[in-house]
C-alpha cells in the first residue's frame, strides 16, 4: 500500500473560511495534520484556527511550502481550484 501523506505533509486548505472548510480544518489540526495556510479569494489577512488565509495559491506558496492541498469549495469552482493547485506544483490534491 502506498502512503500519499504522512505526519510531515504540509497541507494547504482551499475554502478554509467556509462552513465545511473551517470545521474540517479544526478537525485536521486536532488530529495532527500540518495545515500551513488557507486560500479563500477575498479573505486574505484573515485567519482560521490560527492559520493565515490568502487570496490565491500563489500568495500562500510565496510564504509557505505545501506538499498537498485539500479542496472545500463549491462544486462549480472545484475544477478551477484543482487546476490552480496543480499548476502551482502541488503534487497531491484532495
Amino acid at each position: 500500500m502506498t502512503i500519499l501523506a504522512g505526519e510531515n505533509t504540509r497541507v494547504l486548505v482551499r475554502g478554509i473560511t467556509g462552513r465545511v472548510g473551517s470545521i474540517q480544518t479544526k478537525l485536521m489540526r486536532e488530529y495532527g495534520t500540518r495545515v500551513v495556510a488557507g486560500v479563500t479569494p477575498g479573505k486574505e489577512g484573515q485567519s482560521v484556527e490560527g492559520i493565515q488565509v490568502y487570496d490565491t495559491v500563489e500568495n500562500a506558496l510565496n510564504e509557505h511550502e505545501a506538499d498537498a492541498s485539500i479542496v472545500f469549495v463549491p462544486a462549480p469552482a472545484a475544477r478551477d481550484a484543482v487546476f490552480e493547485d496543480v499548476e502551482a506544483g502541488i503534487k497531491l490534491v484532495i
